[in-house]
């Protein structure tokens, strides 16, 4: 299974290294397609997913769910998982920090997570383990940290937003946040969270959204870095939890506790 992990993830690399010039260029590309309040997709969503999916099940045999077209289901089997710009209101206002994420998902876990900047220049990769490259180098692993010393991405914010994680207690995780971490950031996109935390710059990333085309690469880096993902509730991440909690070692533990403090309030 080894061999064939580093075989499918240079095809990968392959086939998002062909796609990223078509990428940058498309940067400030309008929205094409609604899918709701604040949330849409550009004609390059869904070019770059017809075109990454097409080479991917050519050249490995492996079928691609996308955000944009959908595709097997993960809990089972084999499959792919892309997102094909994350960070869309990013992108299309011409905004550098968007990127491409895929993932190689096995019985509804990533064995594989490739996130792809092409605007800053920054190549992710890993099989889950280990090690994480970065441009073709191999980083260390993350070493234990402490929440004081670390900055931390913080995902989608609106006060008023309801639904499973509502914006009232994203909100109150602001505050207790800012006291106990040495920076709180907000980039927009899951994908550069992720990858930043299996990075060390972060020191974590907190992570309100569900969807797998987000979150299944960067739970991949930041497992290959050996860092500790849960979701917010410090249960295992599996491809079907609702959120993510991703950090160091240590810093993990001071952020779960937090966010428990909070929940129970």
């Amino acid at each position: 299974m080894a061999a064939d992990l580093t075989a499918l993830l240079a095809t990968a690399c392959d086939i998002l290294d062909a796609a990223a010039p078509r990428f940058v260029e498309g940067i400030g590309a309008p929205s094409a397609v609604s899918k709701g309040r604040n949330d849409f997709a550009t004609e390059l969503d869904l070019e770059l997913e017809r075109t990454i999916s097409a080479e991917l099940e050519q050249r490995t045999g492996i079928q691609v769910h996308g955000e944009e077209f959908g595709g097997p289901q993960l809990t089972t089997g084999t499959a792919w998982v892309l997102d094909p710009i994350d960070g869309t209101f990013n992108y299309s206002s011409g905004h550098p920090l968007s990127g491409m994420l895929l993932a190689l998902v096995h019985e509804g876990e990533p064995v594989l997570g490739l996130t792809w900047l092409p605007i800053l220049g920054q190549r992710y990769a890993a099989s889950v383990d280990g090690p994480v490259l970065l441009n073709g180098s191999a980083l260390p692993r993350l070493p234990h940290g402490k929440l004081a010393e670390a900055m931390i991405g913080f995902g989608a914010f609106n006060v008023d937003a309801t639904g499973r994680i509502p914006g009232r207690f994203r909100f109150d995780l602001l505050g207790p946040l800012s006291r106990l971490s040495s920076r709180v950031r907000m980039h927009g996109s899951t994908g550069i969270d992720l990858a930043f935390t299996a990075s060390g710059v972060l020191g974590g990333a907190i992570v309100f959204g569900h969807h797998p085309w987000d979150n299944a690469a960067g739970v991949a880096l930041i497992r290959a870095a050996g860092g500790v993902v849960t979701d917010l509730a410090g249960e295992p991440w599996h491809i079907t939890s609702g959120s993510v909690l991703a950090a160091a070692p240590g810093v993990h533990e001071e952020l779960l506790e937090m966010i428990c403090m909070v929940s129970t309030a």
